[in-house]
């Protein structure tokens, strides 16, 4: 077999068509957009759409509608996730005594005085957050 055969004959189409199929298959000469190709059905055409970057970019509410309360699922994240980075060496913020060394412990002692530095990021189903740092927080 040769490899000519191995090869699908491509539709009939202009010199103008091809070259414009060229030029929409180059993502990289397009500036600000990213190369992802959507294609929705439409009719018996199909219609291929660009991504544009800032069309994913969700926005953060200015006023916060969320409550002000840590959740238990919060603060069990935020207990687990400093308390790791205090068993591998991270800086206490709050003054230890020489028998304290679980890091649980520490991470609780911290929560309780309000010195990690963290920010919950909460997700609205419009697909806005509201960014709340831990120390403007209800904490029961």
């Amino acid at each position: 077999m040769s490899s000519d055969e191995d090869i699908p004959e491509s539709p009939n189409l202009t010199e103008d068509e091809e070259e414009e199929m060229d030029q929409d298959e180059d993502f990289t000469e397009r500036p600000g957009e990213k190369p992802i190709l959507h294609v929705r059905p439409e009719g018996d055409e199909y219609i291929e759409e660009i991504e544009q970057e800032e069309d994913i970019i969700t926005k953060e509410r200015v006023e916060k509608i969320t409550t002000p309360y840590m959740t238990k699922y919060e603060r069990a994240r935020i207990l687990g996730t400093r308390a790791m980075q205090i068993s591998r060496n991270a800086p206490v913020f709050v003054e230890l005594d020489p028998h304290e060394t679980d890091p649980l412990i520490i991470a609780e002692k911290e929560l309780r005085e309000k010195k990690i530095p963290f920010i919950i990021r909460r997700y609205l189903p419009d697909g806005s957050y509201e960014d709340w740092p831990i120390s403007s927080l209800i904490i029961e």
